[in-house]
C-alpha cells in the first residue's frame, strides 16, 4: 500500500471518530446539572452563611417588642462599716453591719411611639433580609450553572486538543514517510513538527484550564466534579421577548424588593429618631429592705410606686442631628431601589442579547464545522495526488478544531445566558427550578423567636 493510501485510510478512520462536536457528555449515569445545583444549594458556605445571617437579622424583631414589656431588677448591698461618734466628750465607737436589698419594676407608658418605630423597622429589615437570601440563592445557583457549563466546556476543547493532536501527529508520520520517499521537501515536515509542538501546548493549556474548571466546581458546588450530563433546557421559562424579561425583573428581582424593604426601614426609623424630642412616660415599682446591725435588731422596709414624666428640652442637639441624618439616609436608600432598578434593566438586555447571539453563533459554529469538515476532506485528497501542500492540509485542520472549539464555547454561552436570565427575573432558585431539595424556610426560625421572653439556646440548640 503506497503512503499516500495509507494516510488516507487513517484520515477518514480520525474524521469519523472527531466529526462529531456536540461535545455535551452522554447522560448515562452522569450527574446532571439539577443535582448539582441541589449540592450547592445544601453545601455552598456563602448561601449557609447568609442563612445565618438572615436568622440573626430575626432576633431585631424580639428586641424591639422588649421596648413593650417590664423590666425587673434586683440589687443587694452588704458590708462592714466602722463607725465613731463624739458628744459632751464622750467618744463612742461601734462597729456595724448594714444590709440592704431592693426588687425594682418598671413599665414605659409612652416613649413617642418609639418601641413601635422599631419593631416596624425590624420587620421590615426582616423582609429585606429574606430578599437579601433570595438574591444570594439566586448568585450561587447561577454560579453552580457557569461552574458546571465550564467543566463541561474544558472536558470538550480537551477532547478536541488531544483529537486534534492526534490528527498532526498522523500528518508529520506520513509527511516523513513521504520525505524518505522524496515526495516531499524537508520544509514539509518543519511544517508538520511546528503544528505537532503547538498543538501540544494547546493540550497542556486545555489540560490546565480544565483543572481550574474542576476547582471552581469543587469551591461552588461543595463536591469534586464527577461524569456531567448535558443539561435540560430552561429557555421555556423564559419571557417571549426582552420586554418581558425587563418587566417581569423589574417586578419580582430579590435585589430591588431588598432595597424596597431597605426604604420602609429608614421611614421608620426617622420616626424613630423623631421621637426623641416627645415625653416619656413610665411606672416604676420598688421593694426594698435594710438592716444596720449584726442581728438585725434594727429593720427598715419600704413599697414604692411612681409615675414618671420626662420632657425633653434640650440634650445639645444630638436629636435634631440624628434627625437629619436619618432623613438622607432615607433619600440614599430610595435612590439605590433605583440604581438597582437600572441595573437589573441593563442585565436583562444584555443577557437577552447574549442568548440570541448564542443561537446565531451555534447556527454559524455548525455550518463552519461541516463546512471545513468537507474541505479537510478535499484538501487531503488534492494533496493526495499532489494539488495541495503539506500547509493546506495542516491549515485545513486547524480551521476545522477551531470552528469545533467555537461551537462548544456557543453552547455552554447559550445555557449560561439562559440561566442568567431566570435570575433576571428572579425565579433561579430552587422552588422555581424544582430542585429536590428540603427547602429552607426563613420564616420557620422567625416565629420560632419573634414572642421568645427569655432564653439564650437558638432554637437548633446552639
Amino acid at each position: 500500500m503506497s503512503v499516500a493510501k495509507r494516510f488516507r485510510r487513517n484520515s477518514f478512520a480520525f474524521l469519523a471518530g472527531a466529526g462529531i462536536v456536540a461535545l455535551w457528555v452522554g447522560s448515562a449515569g452522569a450527574q446532571t446539572l439539577d443535582v448539582a445545583l441541589a449540592q450547592a444549594y445544601v453545601n455552598n458556605p456563602t448561601l449557609n452563611a447568609q442563612r445565618a445571617g438572615t436568622r440573626a437579622t430575626d432576633e431585631n424583631v424580639p428586641k424591639a417588642l422588649s421596648g413593650y414589656r417590664p423590666t425587673l431588677s434586683a440589687t443587694a448591698s452588704a458590708g462592714p462599716e466602722y463607725a465613731r461618734a463624739q458628744a459632751s466628750g464622750i467618744t463612742t465607737r461601734g462597729s456595724l453591719w448594714p444590709r440592704s436589698f431592693a426588687l425594682t419594676a418598671a413599665y414605659t407608658l409612652f416613649n413617642g411611639f418609639t418601641t413601635a418605630n422599631q419593631t416596624r423597622t425590624a420587620e421590615s429589615q426582616v423582609r429585606g433580609s429574606r430578599e437579601t437570601l433570595r438574591n444570594t440563592e439566586q448568585t450561587v445557583l447561577l454560579n453552580g450553572v457557569t461552574a458546571y457549563m465550564n467543566v463541561i466546556q474544558a472536558i470538550a476543547l480537551l477532547d478536541l486538543q488531544r483529537q486534534s493532536l492526534a490528527a498532526f501527529e498522523q500528518e508529520l508520520r506520513a509527511t516523513r514517510d513521504r520525505f524518505n520517499v522524496g515526495e516531499v521537501t524537508r520544509t514539509d515536515v518543519a511544517q508538520a513538527e511546528a503544528r505537532v509542538a503547538d498543538a501540544q501546548y494547546q493540550v497542556s493549556q486545555a489540560v490546565a484550564n480544565l483543572s481550574s474548571a474542576k476547582a471552581t466546581y469543587r469551591q461552588v458546588i461543595g463536591v469534586e466534579p464527577g461524569k456531567l450530563a448535558s443539561p435540560r433546557s430552561i429557555e421555556g421559562m423564559l419571557p417571549r421577548d426582552v420586554n418581558g424579561v425587563i418587566s417581569n425583573g423589574l417586578a419580582s428581582h430579590p435585589a430591588i424588593k431588598a432595597s424596597e424593604f431597605a426604604v420602609d426601614a429608614a421611614v421608620f426609623q426617622v420616626k424613630v429618631a423623631e421621637g426623641a424630642l416627645m415625653p416619656n412616660v413610665s411606672v416604676q415599682g420598688q421593694l426594698s429592705q435594710a438592716y444596720d446591725q449584726n442581728f438585725a435588731t434594727d429593720a427598715y422596709g419600704a413599697a414604692a410606686a411612681t409615675v414618671n414624666l420626662t420632657v425633653p428640652i434640650y440634650q445639645g442637639g444630638q436629636e435634631y442631628a440624628n434627625i437629619r441624618q436619618t432623613k438622607e439616609l432615607l433619600s440614599q436608600a430610595r435612590l439605590e431601589v433605583d440604581v438597582n432598578r437600572d441595573t437589573i434593566r441593563a442585565l436583562a438586555v444584555q443577557y437577552w442579547g447574549a442568548l440570541e447571539a448564542s443561537k446565531a453563533q451555534i447556527l454559524a459554529a455548525q455550518a463552519s464545522v461541516a463546512a471545513n469538515t468537507l474541505a479537510l476532506e478535499g484538501v487531503r485528497e488534492e494533496w493526495r495526488v499532489g494539488q495541495r501542500t503539506t500547509t493546506d492540509v495542516l491549515n485545513a485542520q486547524r480551521d476545522l478544531t477551531n470552528s469545533q472549539s467555537a461551537l462548544v464555547v456557543a453552547q455552554r454561552d447559550r445555557v449560561v445566558a439562559a440561566y442568567s436570565l431566570i435570575s433576571t427575573i428572579g425565579k433561579l432558585d430552587a422552588v422555581s427550578l424544582g430542585l429536590r431539595v428540603n427547602v429552607y424556610n426563613p420564616t420557620t426560625h422567625y416565629n420560632q423567636v419573634r414572642d421568645s421572653w427569655a432564653g439564650v439556646r437558638t432554637p437548633d440548640g446552639k
